[in-house]
């Protein structure tokens, strides 16, 4: 399962793709579209999230999503806290509302704890802390696999019709929009997976270019509507306020509920990695589907948490590599020691 994983910078103080982003929320702010294109926008959005999905399909390696099933004690514990502990947090930030959350910005800060992990950045991050990169290839695999269908029923039953008015048409939307997609694109990963794996750079950026796309439709569908003006300086700090406690409370039950499951030290930096992200690459075509002329609001705390979770991991992944360099040269002294005894 060796795979030339990705590298991150040695300090994230924005990620690049972010910038893109606020770049079109702003592009929205100033040229919102209305009218026909508005529709031109939204159809152009539809096919951009329905093609996202049959790459993913594509690109996942089937063969090795089952030789990571011999790992399943931490693919499930990952799942777990992805799709069991983040939504309970999500739950729990209920109280919140409405002194201070909105009730809006409360659904798109729920919607935010049930999507999937991310695959890329969890697997880069636990390169760089030394941790099992393998064992994060096929957990955040498996975390995007479930999302597409945990989430839209995780949704439907936590959110119910503060997420837009989920029903039985909504899930029709997502299995035509984004399961059947995924499906065509594992059958037909024989004949094409190898040009996929060729043109990866460039497909990366169609990648990209496709979550732009359904932002920047997003947020014009917001600022038609008039809903910006439920945000306040207060209420956006407050956001984050909430954030960076639900941030830090993952983090914390990843890394020493790890520990107390038994699992090594490799391991638990790929649960804390995998178990504490959430994918916007996953989260913001989902939320377009379910979410309608409401996915402005829904998708900005995804948006804020995506960014600041690089951050604080770009640091956390620096200090467990450092442990373990330190911890190296121990090692080596105890083996010496123990081989000049016997």
């Amino acid at each position: 399962m060796s795979r030339r994983t990705p590298k991150l910078p040695s300090w994230l103080p924005l990620d690049p793709y972010i910038l893109a982003l606020i770049g079109t929320v702003v592009l929205a702010a100033i040229l919102p579209a209305s009218g026909t294109a508005a529709d031109v926008a939204g159809g152009a959005s539809t096919g951009a999230v329905a093609f996202l999905f049959f790459l993913y399909g594509a690109r996942l390696s089937t063969a090795e999503a089952l030789d990571g099933l011999r790992h399943w004690r931490l693919h499930l514990t990952v799942l777990i806290c992805t799709f069991v502990a983040f939504p309970l947090l999500g739950l729990v930030g209920r109280g919140l509302v409405p002194y201070v959350l909105t009730p809006q910005l409360y659904s798109g800060f729920l919607f935010l704890c049930l999507i999937p992990s991310t695959i890329q950045s969890s697997i880069a991050f636990t390169s760089i802390a030394r941790g099992n990169v393998p064992a994060a290839i096929c957990a955040g695999s498996f975390s995007s696999i479930a999302g597409i269908f945990l989430t839209p029923l995780l949704a439907a039953g936590l959110l119910g019709n503060s997420g837009g008015g989920f029903s039985a048409d909504a899930l029709l939307k997502i299995a035509v929009q984004l399961l059947l997609p995924f499906v065509a694109g594992q059958l037909l990963r024989r004949w094409i997976g190898g040009f996929i794996a060729r043109h990866k750079k460039v497909l990366g950026y169609v990648d990209r270019g496709s979550i732009l796309l359904v932002v920047y439709t997003a947020f014009s569908e917001g600022m038609v509507a008039g809903i910006w003006h439920q945000l306040t300086p207060a209420r956006l700090g407050a956001l984050l306020g909430a954030e960076v406690l639900l941030l830090a409370l993952m983090l914390a039950l990843t890394w020493y509920g790890a520990k107390r499951l038994g699992f090594d030290r490799e391991d638990r930096i790929t649960i804390q990695f995998a178990g504490s992200k959430k994918s916007l690459a996953s989260g913001l075509p989902m939320a377009s589907v379910l979410f309608g002329a409401q996915a402005s609001l829904a998708v900005l705390p995804l948006m804020l948490f995506h960014q600041m979770q690089l951050m604080v991991c770009a640091v956390i992944a620096k200090r467990r590599s450092r442990d373990a360099q330190e911890e190296s040269p121990a090692s080596g002294a105890v083996s010496r020691e123990a081989a000049a005894v016997g």
